[in-house]
């Protein structure tokens, strides 16, 4: 499928993977916006800024990749975005 049908599914819950990544257990997710207060964020700069305000965490896309980290944030490659061997996992 295309990375266009894909990110539907992952908006939906769904996690998505690219053919060539399932031996590695890697794959993307949707992260859904949210809203925290300023207090809580995790670095300082952000603190510091927003301070007791409430901050809009906008929606994205976080994957988890093969070395077994997180990565918050993930931004698709042109051959990611072009490419028609995404996949739905099944669990």
């Amino acid at each position: 499928m295309t990375f266009g049908e894909a990110i539907e599914y992952c908006k939906k819950g769904k996690k998505i993977f690219r053919e060539g990544w399932n031996g590695k257990n890697m794959f993307v997710c949707y992260q859904p916006g949210s809203e925290v207060n300023g207090s809580m964020m995790r670095n300082e700069p952000a603190k510091k800024y927003f301070g007791d305000k409430t901050v809009k965490i906008m929606p994205h896309l976080d994957m988890k990749a093969a070395d077994d980290t997180y990565v918050v944030g993930w931004l698709a490659s042109q051959t990611d975005m072009l490419a028609d061997d995404w996949k739905i996992s099944l669990d």
